[in-house]
């Protein structure tokens, strides 16, 4: 296998070895794409024949077969006319040659054993380099051409791909603890969320528990910024177009956005964002320096019209609930409000035991025409992360190319239990909307200035992070985060009266306590209790009646111990307020 830098070249190349097993296998194929993607490919093919799971090991098969034919990939470039003729009876890749020929772009094909795709190109130089152990053929699923639900519905054929057969390994392992992580099965088996045919896909309903989950992070980070300044608003979910026009979203996002048409004829939308909402609330007046910054925080969903085919769980929803957050300040300022940001960052993900990495992601200077606002506040305002970064000793991942077209960021990742890495927080300067709605102070001279606005988001979506904590933790959540803290089990109706009592010394604490009927054995409720990682469970019988205690245990390690209930319960208070 080729070095990791020609890990993508490998894996595209095993989406061509892909195609030519589907023909092989099913005459009458129809191919489309195969790209390369993270973890390894996939091809997208129009089959006559419906095909499994149980198939992926005879196409698997088939492609260790060709795989020794194989050598290098060779380039030929003809006309849309040709290309036209030698794919003619495969509307897929005649509607992309049209498309290549439409950008005047040259139309290549490549050939490696006995098969001709059409392709830009990215192969390896010698597929000999490939590890016939090193690929695995992984799932059969549906996609609709080109993410289009009203066109056909093709099969996608997944494979991973990798440096070696260890790499390999280690990869399917870590998928195999995924599995067992993965948010949609906790979620359901944890009672946190659910999703309704008429509600609509993308579209979560949260249960009591969820929404206890939510709520509490939703008030750490609130907490967290409160500290510093923050102030609260609040924002309509609907908006006139006109807003988005001026700020640029409307042309940018308009086929992501949910429209409405009132019965007047205006034209409205779901806000997909709310920094042009803070904006206009920054606008209603000219401030002085002095009174700069001014810091506006707003937990509130957004909509987005996502493709079907693209949802997954919280992961990828329509309805997203931000923990946004917005500072206007002087370019001055923005050193130390970033600094501040990056203390919440760091306090509300080391609470849950996660590794941070950052990016700073810069413009590319070689197409400035792409970026918003004059070179000399791209330069100030990279030179101020960056340096922020050094101050802070962190080491940061290069991200030339990666910035928004409307300022520089920091974007941090997050590495979970398993090893896999999330981006999760972001640091994002923003010159556009100042410019376009026009945000300034009036500075020392009496003279308007032009601000700059950050964006602040911790969590960037509580969907988002939900599904990164819940698999991160494994649905195990810490005793301040638990929905349920505390599972009082008599141990048998004899003793529910006591049980009653130890629970309300615990609710009247603040503590989240359930009480069970006894209508099961003992056994059989401790075991319930943790299926649904309840962090403590009570136990009283006789003798903890007779002598005011409890019989706790630690649901997370296992650890028991006698304790008079008043203790108990003002122990686990000192660990819920203290986040331990």
């Amino acid at each position: 296998m080729p070095e990791p830098h020609n890990l993508e070249h490998a894996r595209h190349s095993l989406a061509h070895l892909l195609g030519a097993a589907l023909l092989e296998l099913y005459p009458g194929t129809k191919l489309t794409i195969g790209p390369a993607i993270e973890g390894g490919f996939y091809y997208d093919a129009d089959v006559p024949v419906k095909v499994s799971d149980a198939d992926l090991e005879k196409i698997e098969a088939k492609m260790r077969e060709l795989l020794p034919s194989w050598a290098g990939f060779t380039r030929e470039e003809i006309s849309a006319a040709d290309a036209s003729e030698r794919f003619a009876g495969n509307e897929y890749k005649l509607e992309l040659i049209a498309e290549i020929e439409a950008k005047g772009e040259p139309v290549t094909l490549y050939t490696s054993g006995s098969f001709t795709d059409l392709c830009r190109g990215g192969h390896v130089e010698d597929m000999g380099s490939i590890p016939a152990d090193s690929f695995k053929l992984s799932r059969v699923a549906g996609a609709y051409w080109r993410g289009d639900e009203s066109r056909p519905m093709l099969t996608r054929v997944y494979g991973y791909a990798f440096a070696s057969r260890a790499e390999l390994e280690a990869h399917l392992q870590v998928l195999e603890e995924a599995a067992k992580r993965d948010h949609r099965v906790l979620g359901k088996q944890l009672d946190l969320f659910v999703f309704s045919e008429l509600v609509g896909p993308g579209l979560p309903l949260w249960t009591p528990k969820g929404t206890w989950l939510r709520t509490l992070l939703d008030q750490f980070v609130w907490e967290l910024r409160a500290r510093r300044g923050y102030e609260r608003v609040e924002i309509p979910h609907i908006t006139k177009k006109d807003l988005y026009e001026k700020s640029g979203h409307w042309t940018k996002f308009s086929d992501e956005l949910f429209r409405i048409k009132t019965r007047e004829g205006h034209e409205f939308a779901m806000k997909p964002m709310n920094c042009p909402h803070h904006a206009q609330i920054y606008a209603r007046k000219m401030w002085s320096y002095r009174e700069l910054p001014q810091r506006y925080a707003n937990t509130t969903m957004v909509y987005r019209d996502e493709q079907t085919g693209e949802l997954g769980g919280l992961s990828r929803v329509r309805s997203i609930t931000q923990d946004d957050a917005h500072v206007f300040c002087r370019m001055s300022q923005s050193k130390e409000e970033a600094n501040k940001i990056w203390d919440i960052i760091e306090e509300f993900y080391g609470t849950f035991g996660f590794e941070l990495r950052v990016r700073l992601s810069t413009h590319d200077p070689a197409t400035p025409e792409r970026y918003l606002g004059e070179p000399s506040q791209w330069e100030a305002a990279e030179n101020t992360l960056a340096e922020l970064a050094r101050e802070r000793g962190a080491i940061t991942l290069a991200g030339a190319g990666e910035a928004a077209f409307y300022g520089p960021k920091l974007d941090f990742m997050a590495k979970d239990a398993i090893g896999r890495e999330h981006q999760v927080a972001t640091i994002q300067f923003d010159f556009n909307q100042p410019e376009r709605f026009d945000l300034t102070c009036v500075g020392e001279s009496g003279e308007p200035e032009r601000i700059v606005m950050i964006h602040a988001a911790i969590m960037g979506s509580i969907e988002r992070f939900a599904t990164v904590l819940i698999e991160h933790v494994s649905g195990a959540f810490p005793l301040w985060l638990s929905p349920v803290q505390l599972r009082v089990l008599p141990v048998s109706a004899k003793f529910a009266e006591y049980a009653q009592k130890v629970a309300d010394v615990g609710r009247s604490v603040g503590l989240r306590v359930e009480v069970p009927d006894a209508d099961e054995t003992l056994g059989k409720r401790i075991r319930a209790a943790e299926v649904d990682k309840v962090p403590y469970t009570i136990v009283v019988g006789e003798k903890e009646e007779a002598d005011g205690t409890v019989s706790v245990r630690n649901n997370r390690t296992g650890e028991q111990e006698t304790l008079p209930t008043a203790e108990l319960i003002a122990k686990l208070a000192t660990l819920v307020t203290t986040r331990s």
